[in-house]
């Protein structure tokens, strides 16, 4: 599967969005992926999960374990770990930071691919990876089903993708003007529980 492939998912499932957005990195963008339309139909879900787990067993053999942060996370990296044969789990933020909970817990040492959804600045991921690596396991990768940053990311590990764009991003005090003149729209869920 390549970059095509994926957007042709994201296109289908009425999931390739254009119009003025601010991301969860707090960034504006014309383009927005709404991932959770694509992931809502197991069959696309699997298609593109299954895909991303060859990738990671010829880029990343060994994995032990899937981990992703919550929420947006959890439904590639299950599938990511089922397609792989290996126990999926997730982080979550407590206290603003992210660490495993839920009864979750690694063995000392345990290799571990980070598996997330799409990646733009790579923050979510970062954070992940920290918490990976304090609750004692070995990154392997990272994986995620898009990265929007066109593999400048830097998300502490290698990054394996299923589909790389490079999508303009902009802080919101260097708009240009064709994007400044459109609606905001807010589709993301990291600043819900401000």
């Amino acid at each position: 599967m390549n970059t095509q492939d994926v957007l042709d998912e994201f296109r289908a499932a009425g999931a390739l969005r254009e119009g003025h957005f601010v991301l969860s990195s707090g960034l504006h963008s014309p383009v927005f992926l709404q991932k959770n339309l694509v992931f809502m139909h197991a069959d696309r879900c699997a298609r593109l999960c299954s895909a991303l787990a060859e990738r990671i067993k010829a880029e990343a053999p060994g994995a032990e374990v899937v981990i992703s942060p919550a929420v947006g996370g959890i439904l590639p990296g299950y599938e990511t770990a089922r397609h792989l044969g290996v126990p999926s789990m997730y982080v979550e933020r407590e206290g603003g930071a992210f660490r495993l909970r839920r009864g979750f817990h690694l063995e000392p040492g345990a290799k571990v691919v980070m598996v997330e959804d799409i990646v733009t600045t790579g923050l979510s991921s970062r954070e992940c990876i920290e918490a990976i690596r304090q609750a004692g396991g070995e990154v392997l990768a990272a994986a995620c089903i898009v990265d929007r940053s066109g593999g400048k990311a830097d998300v502490g590990a290698p990054l394996i993708a299923l589909a790389r764009l490079e999508v303009p991003a902009y802080p919101a005090d260097a708009l240009p003007p064709e994007l400044a003149a459109l609606p905001v729209e807010d589709p993301g869920s990291r600043r819900l529980s401000k």
